[in-house]
């Protein structure tokens, strides 16, 4: 329930030269949000604040961020019956030395994994697998693409409490009703969803577009990930409207998905 002002961005000051301090922006100013809203409209101020800390607001920190990661499963291989699946990545400071050489983590490197940028790396299907744990209140699915099968829970549950998960999944609804997900506010299916924006490249130029979900939102039966991958960044039309193209003409061709 608590509130976090997201002015545009925020200024961490840089002990090493105070003239110039570090900036991380939030791509508008959002105002006071609290953990729905802030999900609804991507306030990535909100989510340096929790992961990173910022004033008043102590960060989880990377560690506890970490330990998240591998309880939903998000680097692990699904083991899907098909070949080549490969592990997603959680940057640490551990993987940040060994790839920058014995570089230390500092605290933009923080706030730039807790919104699933840096070296962050999930495959689609690790997301969509992601999102139906949250659907179904805490089961980790093991996928199958035999027809007919019924994904089984791996050998995980993860336990919060009923109101923690309520908070996600209305988090997610409200990007659908006013949000970034928008574009998803059809009459024929009440879906919830979660957009993302992982630049990609120093000049900032293109942009890996997401668009993640599950509907029918009372009572799910059905999780999405879809990726776009660099594209332009000027580009308006993102996952959101591949996602909507497919609402539309499931809505005509097979409705009883919506059912």
């Amino acid at each position: 329930e608590k509130q976090i002002l997201s002015t545009g961005s925020i200024t961490i000051p840089n002990p090493y030269n105070p003239s110039k301090p570090s900036i991380f922006k939030d791509w508008k100013a959002h105002g006071w949000t609290d953990m729905r809203e802030a999900l609804a409209v991507s306030s990535d101020t909100y989510f340096y604040s929790i992961g990173g800390g910022f004033g008043g607001q102590k960060g989880l920190g990377i560690a506890v961020l970490d330990k998240y990661f591998q309880l939903f499963a998000l680097t692990e291989k699904t083991e899907i019956e098909l070949l080549g699946e490969v592990e997603g990545v959680i940057p640490t400071p551990l993987w940040k030395k060994e790839k920058f050489n014995n570089e230390i983590w500092r605290l933009g490197d923080t706030y730039i994994t807790v919104i699933g940028q840096y070296g962050t790396q999930i495959t689609p299907l690790n997301a969509a697998r992601f999102i139906s744990t949250i659907a179904n209140g805490g089961q980790v699915l093991k996928p199958s693409l035999i027809f007919g099968g019924n994904p089984e829970p791996v050998e995980r549950a993860i336990e919060f409490d009923d109101e923690d998960w309520k908070v996600v999944r209305e988090g997610m609804r409200e990007s659908v009703t006013y949000g970034t997900s928008v574009g998803l506010n059809v009459p024929y299916v009440e879906a919830a969803a979660k957009t993302g924006t992982a630049e990609i490249g120093s000049g900032k130029l293109y942009v890996h577009s997401w668009s993640v979900g599950f509907f029918p939102f009372q009572h799910p039966k059905y999780a999405w990930a879809v990726v776009m991958e660099k594209g332009p960044s000027s580009n308006t039309l993102g996952a959101t409207s591949v996602v909507r193209r497919l609402f539309d003409w499931m809505a005509v061709n097979t409705p009883e998905y919506f059912e």
